[in-house]
């Protein structure tokens, strides 16, 4: 009899198993049971048994069945066919299993070498306890127990099934196919299994197993059914294939689910770094695009032309930028957000494509800010060099359009040779004619060296129509330069006939000296109470108004001179009626009449109101903007004030503890609402005055962004604190800890603050100051460290620092030390963990087919997967072998963005 002992793997057989120990029916179950548990291990190495005693003989096939199912080399096979190599080889195998703690008891190599069935059935079983059973365990449990216990469980639910032992619980087939359909219920319909008709139900879990569990058949129903008490080691060897079935695709599941967490995190984390890529490089082409747009200084030739300029800039002041602001918030708040998942992730920073960092977009967007501050402040220049053009062209016209009515015949006249044959009266009255005229010319001479410089004056600043200026005043020039010179010859004419002739009317040449002056000075006030005007302040239109009211005050003066013309004129007539003195009709000194003066003087009256009354309409225009510019003045006060003072009580929030961190996040966002809807009064400011409001709105965007900002940082918080586990204590502990150094919260430590919190913690240093900016220095983070119970010298002081402090600033961020303390906290994926779970997926093979990728992972992360891994290379490669280890690796490698 055979005498092997199980090492517990199994308690003593009661007396009646040992009566029945070589009963053949048993025999039969057993050679089939093992020699099909063996094939299913043997396969794996490309070969199998016939016939269990014969072919394990040579020990060559023993060797190698113990080398599949260990993983482990034996040493080197006899490959001779003598009885001594065979002995050899079976007593390699023999020792092997005794290493493996195993007891063997009357199993000599050479009953195995004779073929002696019951011994090897025995060292089979033997293997099948220490590599199958022995390991199973529920609750602490032996091998046997444990196995039991788990069949009892998984088979609870089912009314029909009572599992109590390794034998008759298993006779009616019911068992075997409550374990099926346990694990999966797809493949058997249990509902119409029947308790009487044992035979259909263990060949359906028999069938069923070999076909969609790869467990082979290891028993027959009718050696089941026929035998009174099947052989317990058959069938708990049957039975244990179902738990490690179970058991495998357990880990296999688990193995996946790492996997498609550690894919999600890599393709989100990717997506991520596509649209900030995307987003920058939208950013920085718009800024591309705007900015020769502002640096465009083609000057407009006309006050319409400008005026639709500063429209078009004043709408991309409204519509274009504040969007592109909020972009690059977003841009920003997207980088931060996506640093964080990937310290978060264990993966390696993001490093955006040159010329797409955050730095590169805020140069970008300073250089538009420059760009688009010259311009506004080149168009304001352009608006006002076109309105002054505009005013002394106009001023040029009438100035010409006077001087030119004036010079009208005035060629023909001093060309005249009337005097040639004229009486001495009348060459006494054409001479004194002439010297009117030369009196008047002189008059004329400031109006012309006027219209010079206002036309030199246009063509330094660049008027658009300074060619027909320049021709028009060209002309002005040259006429009066020929006046010039036919004036000196006619007087020279006049004077040498002089002596000829000594007749003269004094009246009329008293009348023409004293109408040429008064006709001038009213042609001037006409032209000077016509003339426009521009002024952009009540001090200007006060001094115009000031001078009109002068010019004013000598009208009665003009009038009493108008008088005494008029006064002249009719003493000449008197005269003439009295004297009957030949006329020629008029004046002979003059072509200044009567009528004319009382004309202009008449115009001049009708001026004086049209002119008192569009003083006044500027001057209330002028007070309107003077109160407008207080308006703006009050409002601008209120506003700039406001922004500062939620700018630092968002800062305050960002730095103080109060509540949780969604709490801080809900205030946030009810500040955010609150300056938002703070909005209107911005828009009712740029509304009273469009160029005045750069201050005002530049602050407004750094409140936006600071708000953004904070409500980004608290969110990463949240999102460290969610993802490591840490709870709301863990975190107010860290921030009270941080917020040590700054308790009044001023962003400042005075040096014996400083001082005694050090002292407090147990060092002994000299007075130091630190400034509190949300950032601990590298000494105070050491200090705070300490403080939570780290106990570090000088050499783990500077692993810690490298890790908080990778650029060596010398400054600790409040978000890199709660990375710090969360990775000391909690755990994280790695490229190790992801390998193995791999392993699992691909049966411990060094590399994985993408039938099981698709088998074992969602289709979208199986096809991720496929896509990325490459092909495999080793020595036991097959076609379509994917490497899941360099794949495992880069997941956790450089990014390829």
């Amino acid at each position: 009899m055979v005498n092997y002992h199980e090492n517990n793997y199994m308690p003593q057989e009661d007396d009646w198993d040992r009566d029945m120990l070589l009963d053949p029916a048993w025999e039969k179950q057993q050679r089939k049971t093992f020699t099909a548990w063996c094939n299913s291990h043997l396969r794996k190495a490309g070969t199998q048994i016939e016939n269990i005693e014969e072919d394990f003989r040579d020990g060559l096939k023993l060797m190698l069945l113990l080398e599949v199912i260990s993983g482990e080399r034996l040493a080197k096979p006899e490959r001779g066919k003598m009885r001594v190599h065979k002995i050899s080889n079976v007593n390699k195998a023999l020792h092997y299993i005794t290493s493996k703690g195993v007891k063997l008891v009357s199993i000599g190599a050479e009953e195995i070498v004779d073929g002696n069935a019951k011994m090897t059935l025995g060292m089979i079983w033997t293997i099948i306890l220490r590599f199958a059973i022995q390991d199973i365990s529920v609750e602490e449990t032996s091998a046997k127990e444990g196995l039991l216990l788990w069949c009892q469980r998984k088979t609870a639910p089912y009314k029909n099934v009572n599992i109590q032992n390794f034998h008759i619980s298993w006779k009616d087939g019911l068992g075997f196919c409550a374990l099926i359909h346990r694990h999966r219920p797809e493949l058997i319909d249990y509902g119409k299994l029947r308790k009487d008709d044992p035979m259909t139900n263990l060949n359906t879990a028999f069938d069923v197993a070999e076909k969609y569990l790869d467990i082979p058949k290891m028993l027959d129903a009718e050696d089941i059914v026929g035998t009174a008490r099947p052989d317990e080691k058959a069938i708990m060897t049957y039975v244990s294939s179902f738990y490690h079935a179970f058991s495998g695709a357990q880990k296999a599941e688990t193995a996946a689910n790492r996997i498609c967490k550690v894919l999600a995190v890599n393709q989100e984390n990717e997506q991520l770094m596509e649209d900030y890529e995307k987003l920058a490089s939208d950013l920085l082409e718009w800024i591309r695009r705007t900015i020769p747009w502002l640096e465009n200084r083609a000057p407009e030739n006309t006050m319409q032309a400008m005026q639709q300029k500063l429209e078009d800039f004043r709408d991309y002041r409204r519509q274009h930028k504040p969007p592109k602001v909020q972009e690059k918030c977003q841009l920003e708040i997207n980088f931060n957000t996506l640093q964080t998942k990937l310290r978060l992730s264990n993966r390696p920073a993001f490093m955006p494509s040159e010329g797409k960092m955050v730095s590169d977009v805020s140069n970008a967007w300073g250089g538009l800010e420059g760009a688009e501050k010259g311009y506004e402040e080149w168009l304001l220049n352009e608006i006002r060099r076109l309105e002054r053009l505009d005013h002394l062209a106009e001023k040029f016209r009438q100035k010409a359009a006077i001087h030119e009515t004036w010079t009208e015949g005035k060629e023909v006249m001093l060309q005249a040779r009337d005097f040639e044959t004229a009486s001495l009266s009348e060459i006494k009255a054409l001479l004194k004619k002439h010297e009117a005229f030369e009196s008047d010319l002189a008059a004329h001479q400031d109006r012309v060296e006027q219209i010079a410089a206002i036309a030199q004056e246009l063509n330094e600043l660049d008027y658009y129509d300074s060619p027909s200026v320049n021709a028009r005043c060209q002309n002005i020039c040259d006429q009066w330069d020929a006046l010039g010179a036919l004036t000196q010859k006619r007087s020279e004419a006049l004077q040498r006939t002089e002596k000829l002739l000594e007749t003269i009317d004094q009246l009329y040449l008293e009348f023409a000296k004293r109408a040429a002056p008064f006709n001038n000075w009213m042609e001037g006030a006409m032209e000077d109470l016509q003339d426009t005007f521009i002024v952009h302040t009540i001090e200007e239109i006060q001094g115009l108004s000031t001078a009109h009211e002068q010019f004013k005050a000598t009208l009665p003066d003009a009038d009493k001179e108008r008088g005494a013309i008029l006064g002249i004129h009719n003493e000449i007539a008197k005269i003439v009626a009295t004297y009957h003195v030949n006329m020629a009709g008029t004046n002979p000194y003059t072509t200044i009449n009567p009528q004319d003066i009382n004309a202009k003087w008449d115009k001049v009256r009708q001026l004086v109101p049209q002119r008192d009354q569009a003083l006044i309409e500027e001057h209330a225009r002028q007070q309107n903007n003077e109160r407008l510019r207080r308006q703006f003045a009050n409002q601008a006060n209120v506003i700039g004030p406001w922004i500062q003072t939620k700018m630092e009580e968002i800062g305050r929030i960002s730095i103080e503890m109060h509540g949780t961190l969604e709490d801080q996040l809900t205030h946030l966002r009810q500040y955010e609402k609150n300056i938002v809807n703070y909005k209107p009064k911005i828009d009712q400011l740029e509304e009273t005055h469009q160029l005045i409001q750069e201050h005002i709105r530049v602050g407004w965007e750094q409140l936006l962004t600071t708000i953004a900002r904070t409500i980004n940082e608290i969110e990463n918080q949240i999102l460290t604190r969610d993802a490591k586990g840490i709870s709301q204590d863990q975190m107010n502990e860290f921030r009270a800890s941080f917020n040590h150094f700054d308790r009044d919260h001023s962003g400042t430590l005075g040096a014996e603050e400083f001082k005694a919190c050090l002292i407090s913690l147990g060092f002994d240093i000299a007075n130091d100051a630190q400034k509190k900016t949300g950032m601990m220095e590298a000494e105070d983070f050491k200090t705070c460290l300490i403080s939570l119970g780290y106990n570090m010298g000088e050499a783990e002081f500077s692993r810690i620092m490298s890790i908080v402090d990778p650029n060596r600033v010398g400054v600790v961020t409040f978000q890199a030390f709660i990375d710090f303390m969360s990775r000391e906290t909690a755990d994280t994926d790695t490229a190790d963990q992801v390998m193995a779970s791999f392993k699992v997926l691909a049966g411990d093979k060094n590399y994985i087919l993408a039938d099981e990728l698709r088998r074992e992972l969602p289709p979208d992360q199986a096809e991720y997967c496929i896509a990325r891994m490459a092909p495999y290379a080793g020595p036991d490669a097959i076609p379509g072998a994917l490497d899941y280890m360099s794949f495992s690796t880069a997941l956790y490698g450089e990014s390829d963005l």
